[in-house]
Order: structure tokens, then C-alpha cells, then sequence
């Protein structure tokens, strides 16, 4: 072993530039002083065990509203807001507390690429957010598999057929017509769906409980009849008028599985599982998709069904299909600016909803001499981003910045963190992402309660948490 080291570091000394050419065979190898001072990868844990302690931290500045926000601004799950309006989410929390005297079922439509696939990251902030405002299910469900989740399962039969403005040549392209989801089932004639809770152990309770069930659809000419089943419960309703509509239908006591049969001919645009009032979050993974998809669907239609839907949060989590594309300032520059029409979309289509985009996280590729390195654009993409979404009345938030910064996504794949196409997070990754996300949000919430004291104070007047 030590003569075998001798010879490569010889072979380091003679070939400093760490390449030699014999003949036609081009040779690579690490220089020395890459041999002898190798990069210091990230530890992980200890870098979330720091951002704990800035937890801590933020836990014992209570009576401190600015100390508190300054705290905040440091952290690297930090929210950016529109002229750095930091009560950007204090209307959002202010219907969520009144869910349970108002009986609404504010949702928040979590759309991304695959790393939110399998109710990745969205069941971490579903959890969370349940459990500060209340609700239950697993939210917005397609009628038949689109992608397997972890938190719900649906298995649609009969007349179906695909329609979205995005995926292989067995998806129907169809004007626009594609609903909230970016997908839909067109159906003429007879279908089925059937929805099963979970039956994963490790998976929120919350899950397994469906209270209210709706069926959203955009129906087509002639009536369209639905019935719902669940155990000994069943209840038939129609609908005649053209036009984007929903079946709602609440339990007399929760399932953990429901069926609906269909007749007619209609795009049914999805499933809502719910179960009592408080927050629903809506698990809505594109494959491959760059997030330039919200200006194919029909404006109209989008806005009817988000609307019926009560709408409060649309996140956008979109970047990492395009990272290894752009490769100029121009590519990136166009990319952005096509993000923001993204956004004035959805704003117009939703204008009661509030928006927050979530940046790509690192990704790694080899170099020719072999070595693992960020895509070097990324950091220019992140802050492209930041800047447009800001600019167009969205919040960003970076996954970039919370998992480390560059070349972090090589330390999360050696720690098990992230998947060997160094893209990907593993299941704990994205469990840990998902949960630095609740963090972020836990945070505002928290700011928000603060600033709503310290004004009642100064008005003279004391109020208690509940109240």
C-alpha cells in the first residue's frame, strides 16, 4: 500500500496539471495538492444541529419582536418577501385561527417538480400546519393514479382518459382544459374511484380521517350523476349546467375509504379529502416539469375551480429540471422572467391567495478530472429567482441556502441524505427539508402572534393566546 501511494504521488509530482497524454489515450488523475488538502465536505448533521440552536435562540427572544425578526433574517430558512415585508403571511394566519368558528377549509395547493413526488415535503408542512390550525386528509387527490403517494391511495376504472399539457405521448393535449391539478380525467360514459387512507405506520394519523369528500369537475353537455359510498353511507347528486362545479358530500362519521361512481361526460378535475374545518394541504408533484405549465390552463376554468376550492397559499416549487440547462446569464435571465408571468397568472386566476415559489436545491455533477461540484450557474438561478418572485408579489424560499449552500448536495448523498443521482433527496432528506420548511413557517406564525400582542399592548389592552 505505501509503494502503491508512492507511485501515485510520483505520478502527482511528474504531471502536476493532473493530465498526461499517451498517444491517442488522454489520461486524468487528481493533482497533489488536491491529494494533500482535500475539500472539507459539509457536515450535515452538525450544520442542522447549528440551525437548532438558532431555534433555541429564537425561542427566548419572545418579548422581542425586532430581535426576534433580526434573528430571522439570519437564518438560512429564511422567507423573502415582496419590499421585505415580513407580515407578508399575517392575513393567511388570521383566517387559519378563525377556521374553526368560520367552518372553512382553507387549502394551500403545493405544486412541484419530483422532489415533492410520493407527498414528499408537503406531508412534513400538512402535519404542522394541522396541527396549529386544525383539518385533516390527505387533501386534493386525482381521480385515478397519477403518481403513488405515501399518504393516500386512489385507483379510478372505466371510461377515463388523461389530459395534461405535459407528459409522454399517452397523455391527450386538450386546449387548456386541465383544472388545478394540471391534469385531469376526461370521462364519457361510466368510471370509478376508489380512495384508501393510508397504511403506513409512520404516517400522521390525520391522514386516515375522511370527514368531507368533493368532487371537482368541469361538466360537459348532459347531466352528470355521482354517487358517493363509504361503508353503509350513500348519496347520489347531479349536476345539468355546463361549466365548472363540485359534488360535496360530508360523512355522519370519518372513513377510511370512500368510492364514486360517475356517469356522463365531464373532465373531473379531482378529489377533495378532508375532514373538518382548519387547513388542507394539496400534494401536487409535474414530473419533469419546469414550472412554465399555469399558462396552458384556461384562465376561467382555473379561476372557478380555485375558487370553490378557498384557495389561501399556491406554492410553487420549480427550478431543478431547468438548472442543468441554463448556462448564461440570458438562458437564466428568460427563465425568470417566464417564472414571473407564471405568478401573474396564478395571481390573476386566484387573487385572494397568497404565493411563495421555492427554489431548486444543489445539485452536483462530475467534472472531467472526477470530482463532485455544484451546477455552477445555480447560485445566479437562485437569486434570478428571488428577485423576479419578489418583484411579482410572491415570497421565495431557498432550498438551496436550508440544505447548506454549495456543494452541499454531495455531503447530503454521503450522509444518506440525498439519492445517488445527486438531484434527489432520500425519504430522510426529504423529511428533513419538508420539516425545515414547517420550521419557516412555525417562525412567521410566531412573529405574527408576537407583533398582534405587542400591538393590543400598546392599545392597552391584554389578551390571552386563545382569545
Amino acid at each position: 500500500m505505501a509503494a502503491v501511494i508512492a507511485l501515485l504521488a510520483g505520478v502527482c509530482y511528474v504531471f502536476p496539471q493532473g493530465r498526461a497524454s499517451i498517444g491517442s489515450l488522454n489520461l486524468k488523475f487528481p493533482t497533489l495538492s488536491k491529494v494533500l488538502n482535500p475539500q472539507h465536505e459539509l457536515d450535515v448533521e452538525a450544520y442542522l444541529r447549528e440551525q437548532d440552536s438558532l431555534a433555541a435562540l429564537l425561542d427566548s427572544l419572545q418579548d422581542s419582536t425586532e430581535s426576534y425578526r433580526q434573528q430571522l433574517d439570519s437564518s438560512d430558512i429564511r422567507f423573502w418577501f415582496p419590499n421585505d415585508d415580513d407580515s407578508f403571511f399575517d392575513t393567511l394566519f388570521a383566517q387559519l385561527e378563525r377556521t374553526s368558528t368560520t367552518g372553512r377549509t382553507i387549502r394551500i395547493v403545493h405544486y412541484g417538480d419530483s422532489q415533492i413526488e410520493m407527498d414528499r415535503m408537503s406531508d412534513r408542512l400538512r402535519s404542522r400546519m394541522q396541527d396549529l390550525f386544525g383539518g385533516g386528509g390527505p387533501g386534493l387527490v386525482p381521480f385515478a393514479t397519477l403518481i403513488a403517494s405515501y399518504s393516500v391511495s386512489t385507483y379510478g376504472s372505466g371510461a377515463l382518459v388523461r389530459q395534461s399539457p405535459f407528459g409522454d405521448s399517452l397523455v391527450v393535449r386538450a386546449g387548456g382544459n386541465y383544472g388545478p391539478m394540471v391534469q385531469d380525467f376526461h370521462v364519457a360514459g361510466a368510471a370509478t374511484s376508489t380512495i384508501k387512507a393510508t397504511t403506513h405506520k409512520n404516517r400522521d394519523s390525520r391522514l386516515r380521517q375522511f370527514g368531507r369528500i368533493r368532487l371537482l369537475f368541469c361538466n360537459r353537455p348532459g347531466p352528470l350523476e355521482a354517487t358517493l359510498t363509504a361503508g353503509s353511507y350513500a348519496q347520489q347528486q347531479s349536476e345539468e349546467t355546463e361549466g365548472v362545479h363540485l359534488f360535496d358530500w360530508r360523512l355522519d362519521s370519518a372513513a377510511a375509504e370512500v368510492r364514486i361512481s360517475v356517469q356522463g361526460a365531464a373532465d373531473l378535475y379531482g378529489v377533495m379529502v378532508d375532514n373538518g374545518p382548519g387547513v388542507a394541504v394539496d400534494n401536487i408533484p409535474m414530473r419533469g416539469c419546469s414550472g412554465h405549465q399555469f399558462t396552458q390552463i384556461n384562465r376561467d376554468q382555473l379561476a372557478q375551480a380555485y375558487s370553490l376550492m378557498d384557495v389561501g397559499l399556491i406554492i410553487m416549487q420549480f427550478g431543478g429540471n431547468s438548472v442543468p440547462y441554463l448556462s448564461s446569464d440570458r438562458a437564466i435571465e428568460n427563465y425568470c422572467k417566464n417564472m414571473g408571468a407564471q405568478i401573474n397568472r396564478l395571481h390573476q386566476c386566484c387573487p385572494n391567495a397568497l404565493i411563495l415559489f421555492i427554489g431548486p436545491s444543489d445539485m452536483s455533477k462530475r467534472t472531467e478530472e472526477g470530482d463532485l461540484h455544484s451546477y455552477p450557474w445555480i447560485p445566479k438561478v437562485v437569486e434570478g429567482l428571488r428577485t423576479a418572485v419578489c418583484a411579482h408579489g410572491a415570497a421565495y424560499w431557498s432550498i438551496y441556502h436550508a440544505m447548506g449552500g454549495a456543494n452541499s448536495m454531495s455531503a447530503w448523498v454521503d450522509q444518506g441524505l440525498g439519492s445517488g443521482d445527486y438531484i434527489h433527496f432520500s425519504q430522510r432528506g426529504a423529511d428533513i427539508m419538508g420539516d425545515r420548511l414547517a420550521n419557516a413557517f412555525d417562525n412567521m406564525y410566531r412573529l405574527y402572534k408576537m407583533r398582534r400582542q405587542t400591538a393590543t399592548k400598546t392599545a392597552g389592552l391584554e389578551v390571552t393566546d386563545a382569545e
